[in-house]
């Protein structure tokens, strides 16, 4: 039998996935990227921002190394850095395109676009048409540009341009309190940039368990960033390399703030605009492409993963989309289900959450208890930043199954592989209990708050 022609639009996180597992089910693919594979994540999100901010966590560690016994002077060598990070990126680039490769996936360098449901018009030094059984969409998203007066200048910068710096800037003011404004935030922060933060909305993280990410500002302003919330930018004036921003603040008032670069985090959509979507009658709500559980586009047979379906617009959920649209592009019938997967920032402490916040659950009159545990009275979390924040589980009140768990802590989005697990598995706080955690671990504080939702805590005293 011939076998099944797929054609995967986008080499990211989701497009690659998806290429690999639709070859692993027998058929015959080939993947169109228009730019880098790795696409966004792995090139210019979040591979270079962790990258980056292990640098920082390095250097912070030097500085204050004397509280350990270690004393030195820490000195900053930032292109040293940025040839890190571009190091990193390159092996992992060969990496995607090995797998690729191993897997018989066949790559073009181009940008595709739809002539019908099964015919893509791929253009790269040259131009082709080409028919597929299946196609998989995985074009992914870009940045947001706000309409701010005064937006196109040279020192207002995105999320790709910031992590291309060559210097620390002395001062940066962020557009934006979501994940990818407060990740910079604190890499320039610790590397010693002032810097600014104005979010529209009443708090940072605005997804986020609301108690965990009022700590998280705490730390964060004690490091230095000032916060300002229910906040806009009105305008930005550059002065000869200098920027004023003008900012209007909930209660009326107005400030101007200097700086030397505006870092524009306002949130990305769907990149969509050049792929000719109509021409296939595919359906879309503002560039985002709609899909079913399955992945499935409106058309039959074209499926759609990733940011540019919007639902979850994270690196794993992108890959985990790419599964099921491969699998059931190849006959098998997957469901997506976004409960397990799980969201991290990866400030200092690193914030990491899955499942249900204690107020979104309350909003769905689901019937909830909760249990806190302080990271103070763990063992690990105390050596390695002090024991700051906590870790919140929410559990049904009645059988005790695990809704949601969030950390604020050092190594949480590590640790929230586990509660992912226990989401999954529909466990309950008694399953976790049972469970015997390895001392000294930061791991112990799962079972300690699940001890504490039944307030039967051993390292702490219950209230």
């Amino acid at each position: 039998m011939d076998k099944t022609r797929i054609a995967v639009i986008g080499g990211g996180p989701g497009g690659y996935v998806a290429a690999i597992r639709a070859s692993q089910l027998g058929a015959e693919v080939t993947l169109i990227e228009k730019q880098h594979l790795g696409g966004t994540c792995l090139n210019v999100g979040c591979i270079p921002t962790k990258a980056l901010l292990h640098t920082a966590e390095i250097y912070e560690q030097v500085k204050n190394g004397a509280d350990y016994g270690v004393i030195a002077e820490a000195k900053l060598d930032y292109i040293k850095a940025q040839q890190k990070k571009k190091a990193i990126i390159e092996t992992m680039v060969k990496g995607v395109k090995s797998l690729l490769v191993s897997n018989k996936v066949k790559i073009i360098f181009g940008e595709a676009s739809f002539i019908d449901k099964n015919t893509l018009k791929v253009v790269s030094d040259k131009e082709e048409s080409i028919t597929y059984d299946k196609i998989i969409i995985a074009s992914g998203s870009i940045p947001l540009k706000p309409l701010i007066p005064g937006i196109d200048t040279p020192n207002c910068i995105d999320s790709t341009g910031a992590l291309g710096l060559d210097h620390v800037p002395k001062s940066m003011l962020i557009v934006g309190g979501g994940v990818i404004g407060v990740e910079l935030a604190t890499l320039y922060a610790s590397l010693g940039s002032k810097i600014t933060i104005i979010e529209t909305l009443e708090q940072i993280l605005p997804l986020m368990d609301g108690e965990l990410t009022a700590l998280l500002r705490e730390k964060l302003e004690k490091i230095g960033i000032a916060i300002y919330t229910s906040s806009r930018v009105t305008t930005i004036v550059d002065r000869n390399g200098l920027m004023d921003v003008h900012v209007a603040f909930g209660d009326g008032n107005k400030q101007v703030f200097g700086c030397e670069k505006v870092l524009i985090s306002a949130g990305r959509c769907a990149d969509t605009a050049g792929l000719a979507l109509e021409k296939a009658g595919i359906a879309n709500n503002r560039g985002y492409i709609i899909v079913d559980a399955r992945m499935e586009t409106n058309v039959r047979g074209v499926y759609a993963i990733g940011d540019c379906n919007g639902k979850v617009m994270l690196a794993h959920a992108a890959s985990a989309q790419g599964e099921v649209a491969a699998e059931n592009a190849m006959g098998q019938a997957t469901i997506f289900n976004d409960r397990t997967s799980p969201s991290c920032v990866y400030t200092n402490p690193e914030f990491a959450s899955v499942g249900l916040t204690e107020g979104k659950a309350r909003r769905q009159g689901i019937a909830c208890v909760t249990g806190k545990f302080p990271f103070v009275a763990n063992g690990k979390a105390l050596i390695m930043n002090g024991g700051e924040s906590m870790m919140k589980i929410i559990a049904g009140a009645e059988f005790g199954e695990i809704l949601g768990v969030h950390i604020l802590g050092p190594r949480a989005t590590d640790v929230i592989g586990e509660c992912a697990l226990a989401i999954g598995m529909e466990a309950t706080t008694d399953d976790i209990i049972a469970t015997i955690h390895a001392h000294p671990t930061v791991t112990e504080a799962i079972r300690e708050t699940a001890l504490a939702v039944h307030k039967r805590a051993i390292h702490m005293p219950n209230k």
